[in-house]
């Protein structure tokens, strides 16, 4: 394949279950960059979440933070951004609290939540960030204008709210899930996608020369745009019939085998 850039995402996806790279999912990624592709980790998780894996790899060229409103430098240096008007930040929590729902925001290397439950510390512990108990979430948001907003809840009770807020903020806010108690809110051009054209157009490669890696409906956007999308093997099936490769799992290396075979023209992975 002519690939110049890849593009993939983190949890479930490049990530193990246990949240670490692999020794064969960096060797691959930094010989793919040595043979020239741009190399661009693309995640629902804030900066500061992602900047540990960022520097693991140690030669990404851009990546793309909050599900496409944010893309950073290698040296996490900000390069595009993307905020919601406050009428629709305000008018998401109003949605989360007529539902009953965990919602937290974002503010530099923090996280700030609207209510005490379990939800928070397992935040913490998967992301790496701090987190705070801002009751009045309205005006903290109002003070500092976000790019995603992050609901909480049982899987049941997310798909069924996926459904409903896709129709009432249409046209408003782009509305995705990474994993099945997700439910994510950003600024409506803010995806994956979006963010890595952005990418393309700055650093030189095109769309139809990238091949991206993903799992789940915050992926498809990016999937769908580029010349390879490829889903993991754990991905959703809603995600797996939409793309044209499927690879191993996340467990598996899936994304570093399939880059070592087509790209770096390795038989069979080290």
């Amino acid at each position: 394949m002519d690939i110049r850039a890849i593009a993939f995402d983190l949890d479930d996806t490049m990530l193990r279950d246990d949240r670490t790279l692999s020794a064969e999912s960096i060797r691959v990624i930094r010989e793919a960059a040595a043979k020239g592709c741009r190399i661009i980790p693309a995640s629902g998780r804030a900066r500061d979440s992602m900047r540990s894996f960022v520097e693991e790899f140690g030669c990404a060229d851009a990546y793309i933070a909050c599900n496409g409103a944010e893309v950073w430098s290698p040296r996490h240096e900000l390069l595009m951004r993307l905020t919601f008007p406050d009428e629709t930040s305000q008018e998401i929590l109003s949605f989360v609290r007529a539902h009953g729902s965990y919602a937290q925001t974002y503010s530099g290397d923090h996280f700030y939540y609207l209510e005490e439950s379990e939800w928070a510390p397992r935040y913490a512990a998967s992301s790496m960030l701090t987190g705070f108990y801002t009751p009045d979430l309205e005006s903290f948001i109002r003070e500092h204008p976000t790019s995603k907003i992050l609901l909480m809840d049982r899987e049941d009770r997310v798909a069924r709210m996926l459904t409903e807020a896709r129709e009432r903020f249409a046209g408003r806010a782009a509305v995705t899930c990474s994993k099945p108690y997700f439910l994510e809110f950003n600024p409506t051009q803010a995806t994956k996608g979006n963010a890595l054209a952005f990418c393309a157009e700055n650093l030189g490669f095109s769309l139809g020369e990238t091949m991206a890696f993903g799992d789940s409906l915050n992926d498809l956007s990016m999937l769908e745009r580029v010349g390879c999308g490829v889903a993991v093997g754990n991905a959703r099936d809603d995600v797996r019939s939409r793309v044209s490769h499927v690879c191993g799992t996340n467990e598996e290396n899936g994304p570093a085998r399939f880059i070592a075979q087509h790209v770096l023209g390795e038989e069979t992975a080290r």
